[in-house]
């Protein structure tokens, strides 16, 4: 016979849970920043795209980077 697992699970119908369940705050989704990015299209040679993928995870975050740079700010 497998272990009963709800065994150790509080039961979360009792004032105490409810209570808690009535005081939090559902979040979805991540926390936004202050000043959010802005979604757009841009146009970039394949070469520099390939350039920044191969760096891999965070090439979008390096091209702004980047940008931010020339742009000198």
């Amino acid at each position: 016979m497998p272990p009963n697992f709800d065994d150790d699970l509080p039961d979360l119908s009792t004032p105490e849970w409810r209570a808690k369940f009535a005081k939090a705050k559902p979040q979805r989704g991540r926390p936004k920043a202050a000043r959010t990015k802005v979604s757009t299209t841009i146009r970039l040679s394949p070469e520099v795209l390939e350039h920044f993928k191969a760096g891999g995870p965070g090439w979008q975050t390096r091209i702004d980077e980047a940008l931010r740079k020339a742009a000198g700010l």
